[in-house]
């Protein structure tokens, strides 16, 4: 068995009745590329279980340590149900976009069954007008929770099920057979968790060790002005506490575009952009509503940690980012120059303290605590006492540039959805796949009724940046 790390089990932790904490995944695929022009249930059913034992996520159940005393443990049951876990349904004529996105959310919104595996997967048939996708297409829609895999280490599952050719026979290797493992008792259990806890202080203090040099350079950098820490971060409807109801939508762009704007700022990124079109949105979403706060929004960016050596594996291993997005400029290009110059900072504030160490404190946090500190917010409503930490949450998670196929049918597009939570009530997901970046949205249904208009919001941002970005191209060139 492998012991879930402090950061790993505080999703976990985190979870209340109003924030089932996994992440998801909505791809829509092509079945006129399969055999015979058609992909059927059953062969998804029969594909997907032959390669996805592979993936430790997929068959790992959950062993709780007994009063709660250390965090729990992953033990692999080396199969799945897959019947259970792998279900169908259809969308009703006419099989449109909102449709889809409206039964997405529904879906998303439902936590996951701890007795078992910690995923879903949702075949959706019926998307016939939906607007760039051919007629008979289908959706899967993947649930998978936070505690397993983060936005990196879920592309593990994706590379697992997929191949590069329409040609998806399942060869001998793809089939593994892994043992079960035993089991442990309750008494093994406490023991475990004994003599975690009479090695915790000296690994505390090994941390402590090593994480001392970046504090004091944190401090310096403080203190001389070379680094700067955000701290005056407005109240928007998405900080309060949340309801149980969410809402799905995206908007889908031409990759090149969003290159071409990323070029016109000396050493920007396209991570720079997609904050910058974001800020943009949200500048006009809540200016719409009279909300519009004089302070810019700032967002939570995610920061995947692996090194190439720990590519595909599972579990979360992030640190994150703080990052304004500028929503108080309103020039579009200056705001792309302000959102490139704040990360550039939140990048260095982050390397100063050794991103890392950050995550590593999270071990020595007591299991029993987090949970009941996680229940009491939750039940006092302290997200709508205490200041924000940020107002939504921005994740890059760049996709593959060449086709992938499914049980023979081409994917179409790909999109993400994230957990919203008490005090961050919207969740960004920025994905890019064969030419096309998609900025994904899930909130609160109380706090974003409109995501339609929120779409529209990112799109009039995009549009607005994209021809600022070519005046200022044009005018350097002249």
């Amino acid at each position: 068995m492998q012991q879930l790390t402090g950061l790993d089990a505080s999703f976990l932790y985190l979870e209340t009745a109003n924030t089932p904490m996994h992440i998801s995944s909505v791809v829509i695929y092509d079945p006129s590329t399969a055999p015979n022009g058609k992909v059927r249930f059953k062969e998804i059913l029969k594909n997907t279980e032959a390669r996805s034992c592979r993936v430790p996520s997929m068959t790992n159940v959950l062993v709780n340590v007994p009063m709660s005393l250390d965090h729990p443990y992953w033990r692999t049951e080396g199969s799945f149900d897959a019947e259970f876990h792998i279900r169908h349904m259809a969308l009703p004529a006419p099989g449109d976009w909102r449709q889809l996105c409206i039964l997405i959310a529904r879906l998303h919104a439902r936590p996951l069954d701890r007795s078992r595996p910690l995923w879903e997967m949702y075949i959706i048939e019926g998307l016939d007008n939906v607007e760039g996708c051919p007629k008979g297409s289908f959706a899967v829609f993947n649930k998978v929770h936070h505690a397993a895999v983060d936005g990196a280490s879920s592309a593990q599952i994706a590379v697992a099920i997929h191949d590069l050719s329409p040609d998806y026979a399942v060869a001998k290797k793809d089939v593994v057979v892994i043992k079960p493992e035993k089991a442990p008792s309750s008494w093994d259990l406490i023991v475990k968790s004994q003599i975690n806890s009479i090695k915790k202080p000296f690994r505390f203090l090994s941390v402590a060790r090593n994480t001392i040099p970046g504090v004091a350079r944190t401090i310096a950098g403080l203190t001389t002005g070379k680094l700067e820490r955000i701290t005056n971060i407005p109240r928007t409807r998405f900080s309060g506490t949340i309801s149980p109801h969410r809402i799905f939508d995206a908007a889908t762009f031409d990759f090149q575009e969003i290159r071409k704007i990323k070029n016109s700022v000396a050493g920007a990124t396209v991570n720079d952009v997609a904050l910058a079109i974001c800020g943009g949105a949200l500048r006009k979403y809540l200016a719409h509503h009279d909300e519009l706060p004089e302070e810019s929004l700032v967002a939570m960016a995610p920061v995947n940690l692996r090194t190439e050596d720990q590519s595909g594996t599972g579990g979360n291993q992030v640190t994150q980012m703080t990052v304004a997005l500028c929503s108080d400029i309103e020039d579009a290009y200056e705001r792309l120059e302000a959102v490139h110059e704040g990360t550039a900072n939140a990048k260095q504030l982050t390397n100063a303290i050794g991103a890392k160490a950050m995550t590593d404190y999270n071990q020595f946090i007591p299991a029993t605590l987090t949970a009941s500190a996680a229940r009491l917010a939750s039940s006092w409503g302290l997200a709508n006492k205490i200041k924000p930490a940020y107002n939504c949450v921005i994740t890059n998670v760049p996709g593959p540039q060449i086709p992938l196929y499914y049980t023979g049918a081409r994917m179409v597009n790909s999109y993400g959805l994230g957990p919203p939570l008490d005090g961050n009530g919207l969740f960004h997901v920025i994905s890019s796949y064969c030419g096309q970046l998609n900025v994904s949205v899930t909130s609160c249904r109380e706090m974003m009724p409109d995501p339609a208009f929120y779409v529209e919001c990112i799109e009039e941002s995009f549009n607005e940046l994209k021809e600022a970005a070519l005046i200022h191209t044009k005018e350097s060139s002249a």
